[in-house]
């Protein structure tokens, strides 16, 4: 994986090498094989590539009462701020299912990710045509932020 030495590399890595893609996709995609959810069956898996080049990956985790099931972008961002703090910068986020849908980040998702990412940071997902790349502020262009 890349990295980079300073935040303002970040723009930079958001057109990241195939390669580098790929190694996110399979990294959400083993998470999603250990997601728990009985109740949907919708198993879902995320990637998160910081500017260290380091990568945290989470997966969705149901629960009976349905507002306290966590999404895998979540479950990767706080396990990534349990294991190194807060004080990184997300390159590129990869999200996937294995159920073969349409998965983009949900908002509450979004809103989470918006500490620790650049407008411009990519964001990878499957779509019903295949998988899309967006740029973080296309997918949530109002986020309670403010951009430095």
């Amino acid at each position: 994986m890349p990295s980079a030495s300073n935040p303002s590399s970040l723009k930079m890595m958001a057109n990241l090498a195939s390669e580098t893609i790929a190694q996110l996709h399979t990294a959400a995609t083993s998470a999603a094989e250990k997601a728990y959810a009985p109740y949907s069956g919708f198993r879902v898996g995320a990637a998160l590539l910081f500017d260290d080049g380091s990568v945290s990956t989470g997966c969705n985790v149901e629960n009976v009462s349905y507002s306290l099931t966590i999404c895998a972008e979540r479950t990767a961002l706080v396990r990534a701020i349990a294991e190194h703090g807060g004080n990184r910068k997300i390159v590129a986020v990869a999200v996937t299912n294995l159920n073969g849908t349409a998965c983009p980040p949900c908002g509450a998702c979004l809103q989470m990710l918006s500490e620790f990412v650049t407008p411009d940071t990519a964001i990878y997902f499957p779509t019903t045509s295949g998988m899309m790349q967006k740029p973080f502020h296309e997918l949530l262009p109002f986020a309670f932020k403010n951009w430095k």
